[in-house]
């Protein structure tokens, strides 16, 4: 089958260990389902896979993508939830030790078909299209569960997104306002904080800008260059959800603000399978949808890889057949 596959590892050019071409077909296997896949979302994950992130020579070449939507067996549209975990853990399953997601440890999205266990298989709502519903699984999930389980924000809150554009904080723009928060957001860019305006911002800055007020929750995936902003714009008691640093680990910490205004640090990745059901059934009644930049064939992929790697993405690509 074609697929989109690390074929070698890149620190500093991943694009230039990405291939395209024939790849085995999914492994059968008990109670795991092969998915015809319909679209396939890209995210950063997938650059990180291509610098060796998560990944070893010996699992070389391996299919990427995390994010997809399409059809089992019997016809049925499906999301794939691309967590997966030891089918005897309970509970909340980004928190088991054996967890992984697809294009680790098991072929992943960017191709005709994906395995995956049947429990991972999530009905696709009939309002959403096949390439909104392969935004959901990372990006969004992630942006989901960060306000909604980890800063467990209310309506009229303000919230902070830190570094505008991405699929992550696109989701945290419309998901936030979709649901009353107030969402302010920061961006070198001037088009990516007018854009963030579109989205559903009420306030757009540039970084480390001073606030007109501080904030309950911050949003961080940036890293070192906007963490000691973060810390500084919090209200006492206010908490910080982190879910990246794509600019490297922060220091120093703010220690003194952490303490002497009782700040909460709270780290949350990707969601849980009950947390992209309600992913779903939220952006069906609120009318949200992802903002997706660019389609693309998957036989194209290489393009939108370029994009992202640099910093051209606003929102989604997303892959089709």
């Amino acid at each position: 089958m074609f697929a989109v596959y690390a074929a070698r590892f890149d620190a500093n050019d991943p694009v230039a260990g990405l291939e395209v071409g024939e790849q085995p077909e999914p492994e059968a296997r008990d109670g795991w389902a092969t998915v015809a896949v319909r679209a396939a979302s890209l995210n950063h994950h997938d650059l990180w896979s291509l610098r060796g992130v998560g990944l070893r020579d010996e699992q070389l070449p391996m299919i990427l993508g995390c994010d997809a939507s399409g059809t089992d067996a019997d016809g049925n549209e499906v999301v794939v939830h691309s967590v997966i975990g030891d089918p005897d853990w309970r509970g909340d399953e980004t928190l088991d030790p054996a967890r992984t997601i697809l294009s680790e440890r098991h072929p992943g999205t960017f191709a005709e078909r994906v395995a995956v266990p049947v429990r991972n298989l999530v009905p696709k709502p009939a309002e959403l299209s096949f390439e909104e519903a392969a935004c959901l699984p990372t990006a969004w999930l992630t942006a989901f569960r960060m306000l909604f389980t980890k800063a467990n924000v209310a309506p009229g809150a303000t919230v902070l997104v830190q570094g505008a554009g991405g699929g992550v904080a696109t989701a945290l723009v419309e998901l936030g306002s979709a649901a009353g928060l107030r969402i302010w957001v920061t961006s070198r860019s001037p088009e990516r904080r007018a854009r963030a305006l579109e989205l559903g911002a009420e306030e757009a800055f540039e970084p480390d800008a001073r606030l007109p007020e501080r904030v309950d929750a911050v949003m961080e995936t940036v890293g070192a260059s906007t963490w000691a902003h973060s810390i500084r714009s919090l209200k006492a008691g206010g908490t910080v959800v982190v879910s990246g640093a794509t600019t490297g680990d922060a220091t120093p910490a703010g220690l003194a603000h952490v303490f002497f205004r009782q700040l909460s640090v709270v780290g949350s990745t990707m969601g849980t399978l009950e947390e992209l059901k309600q992913l779903l059934r939220f952006c069906v009644r609120a009318g949200v949808r992802p903002s997706i930049q660019e389609t693309l064939p998957l036989r194209d992929a290489r393009r939108g890889f370029e994009a992202l790697a640099g910093g051209k993405v606003f929102g989604k690509v997303v892959f089709v057949g």
